[in-house]
């Protein structure tokens, strides 16, 4: 009978821990930008936050956490929601690059008002940026990227003990840093094709200064679509790389975010 007691009270434990280990990865999953979306159930990012915590119970040393119904407690499951939804955000703003390089273009070429319902977000956003988007989708999950995102998660366990971790102001410093260093690789990203449709209007200019009588606004936005278009098309490499390198950049800044 004790041992039955006994028994039911390791499991009790075990559960608790599980529960309390799960906060941190469900964080990082609610605010990373693939597992984060609205087109993913919330039962099943969830799920993905308890499976993730299951192994790092397995995997990872882990020291005694404090009780969950307590003061510390309470301060230990904030502190994880602050590190799980950091892990997550560095991804959201390095995916937030393309769609601000895609508005920019967009903008440019006579586009923004070409806008539909996102289904990551449910908001209107524009097809280019969309179309942006999905290309960062596929290269960041054809290098792998999100398994080495999973391994910074269960790094962070050995490197910030759960309910005995401090984030400390450098990282949050580093991660306004990525913010503004997102917005000039969108600057990077949208330069090419913006320096072609900028010598298009220069050119649709000149034409219509010479010949008065032709339709500025007939000739210059389908010139301005079929260029931007045709650029596109020819930085499409291009855009290859630098996804791949934002990538790249996004996996460092998470890892610079873990440092003790």
């Amino acid at each position: 009978m004790e041992l039955s007691l006994l028994n039911i009270g390791e499991v009790e434990q075990d559960l608790w821990l599980l529960l309390f280990l799960s906060i941190r990865a469900g964080a990082a999953m609610l605010s990373a930008p693939l597992f984060g979306s609205a087109s993913m159930p919330v039962q099943l990012r969830a799920f993905l936050g308890v499976a993730l915590a299951f192994f790092i119970q397995a995997w990872v040393p882990l020291p005694q956490v404090p009780d969950m119904l307590s003061i510390a407690g309470f301060l230990a499951i904030l502190q994880e929601v602050i590190i799980g939804t950091a892990l997550g955000f560095v991804l959201q703003i390095s995916f937030a690059v393309p769609i601000i390089a895609a508005e920019q273009i967009s903008g440019t070429m006579g586009l923004a008002i070409a806008t539909a319902v996102d289904p990551n977000t449910g908001t209107q956003s524009g097809v280019l940026g969309q179309y942006f988007n999905m290309m960062l989708i596929f290269v960041f999950l054809s290098l792998g990227a999100h398994l080495l995102w999973f391994e910074l998660v269960i790094e962070s366990y050995r490197i910030f003990p759960p309910g005995d971790a401090i984030f400390s102001a450098q990282s949050a410093s580093d991660i306004a840093g990525f913010g503004g260093l997102a917005f000039a690789t969108a600057a990077a990203m949208a330069l090419p094709v913006i320096l072609v449709l900028l010598l298009v209007q220069i050119a649709t200019g000149v034409l219509s200064r010479s010949a008065p009588a032709l339709n500025l606004f007939a000739l210059g936005l389908p010139a301005g679509v079929l260029a931007g278009l045709l650029a596109l098309i020819a930085a499409l490499p291009v855009l290859i790389e630098q996804f791949a390198d934002l990538s790249e950049l996004a996996l460092m800044q998470t890892a610079s975010v873990l440092r003790p």
